[in-house]
């Protein structure tokens, strides 16, 4: 995998991971987007069922994270106009995208924003839209997500005061998550300590961009959609892919009963094997 640097006409810098372009005809690349707070290297543990598929990762530091540039203000929508410049740079004109967590929202932002370009949507764990109609968006998550979001949600400052003195919640993971970050998806580890080395940043626009208005609505997405989620997820509760089901006109719904918010990338194979179906390779 290699990483590089990409300038943008803004003056912005993105931090983009590659793994390179498959040598046979057969395959494509998947844009994976980060949950919070991560930074934008792609899956590990999916690397062997993507070698299987001819798959190329492409993935990014979002604004504020990593090596890439905080981008004041930043929506939802804006996922857009920075995967559209690093495809470019890479020269890849069609893809398919994949998040996890706060990364469902981003990957849905492509797909209803770059309909030329995009084939198929994954989300696993995703959030629906904040007042979302017909959702009750809290409902189910712990105390702990439900007073962060709500700091977030009445503004900068007052999520900047939460996350002073906010502290990790072990219970917002469910047993079978515990295993799972036990396991191989201790490689979080990787991925979360980089992204909140240098403080709160990313972290926080990330919040205020999921309880603000996203720049779009999940049901302009008209490539085909694959919804993850796990029946007992305490962060994201699996209402809110059954709210967006409901929304996107080309959407199927997976639930898993027994997993979590971390368990349920175990059927992150499955999902790829979903997206093969649906490059057009």
């Amino acid at each position: 995998m290699t990483e590089t640097d990409l300038e943008l006409s803004d003056g912005r810098r993105l931090h983009v991971y590659d793994t390179g372009a498959d040598d046979s005809d057969d395959g494509f690349a998947v844009f994976w987007h980060h949950g919070t707070p991560n930074i934008g290297a792609p899956p590990e543990p999916l690397f062997p069922a993507a070698a299987r598929l001819g798959i190329r990762w492409v993935s990014y530091d979002r604004p504020g994270y990593g090596g890439s540039t905080p981008r004041p203000d930043r929506n939802v929508a804006s996922v857009a106009a920075d995967v559209s410049a690093i495809a470019d740079a890479l020269s890849i004109d069609q893809f398919v995208v994949m998040g996890h967590s706060g990364g469902g929202p981003h990957a849905l932002a492509c797909g209803a924003l770059l309909p030329e370009r995009v084939l198929a949507v994954v989300s696993v764990a995703g959030l629906a839209p904040f007042g979302a109609e017909g959702l009750d968006w809290f409902a189910g998550m712990t105390d702990s997500g439900v007073g962060s979001l709500r700091a977030a949600a009445a503004g900068r400052a007052a999520k900047e005061s939460y996350e002073a003195g906010a502290q990790y919640d072990p219970d917002m993971f469910t047993p079978a998550d515990h295993a799972a970050l036990s396991g191989e998806w201790s490689w979080f580890g990787d991925v979360v300590g980089p992204a909140v080395a240098a403080g709160p940043g990313g972290l926080i626009d990330d919040d205020l961009a999921y309880v603000t208005p996203w720049g779009f609505d999940p049901g302009q997405v008209v490539a085909p959609v694959l919804l993850l989620h796990g029946g007992q997820d305490r962060i994201v509760p699996s209402s809110h892919s059954q709210w967006l089901a409901s929304r996107c006109p080309a959407a199927e719904l997976r639930l898993s009963p027994d997993d979590g918010h971390i368990s349920v990338l175990n059927t992150g194979g499955a999902a790829l094997d979903w997206l093969a179906d649906h490059s057009g390779h």
